[in-house]
């Protein structure tokens, strides 16, 4: 299977495009709080549950 570089290159610029004047300021800034709380909640429950794992190994 092969991919054509150059229609690859085109769809993706194209759809870049097209999404971009549809963005707002605040929609980006919306996007970087939830993902900045994600990864913030998913870095605690991980530190949470290997605590709990190696209480419940000992």
């Amino acid at each position: 299977m092969s991919s054509n570089n150059p229609t690859l290159i085109g769809t993706a610029g194209g759809t870049f495009l097209s999404i971009v004047p549809n963005l707002s300021s605040d929609d980006i800034a919306k996007t970087v709080i939830l993902a900045t709380v994600g990864a913030v909640v998913s870095f605690t429950i991980s530190l949470l549950l290997k605590s709990l794992n190696k209480k419940h190994k000992k």
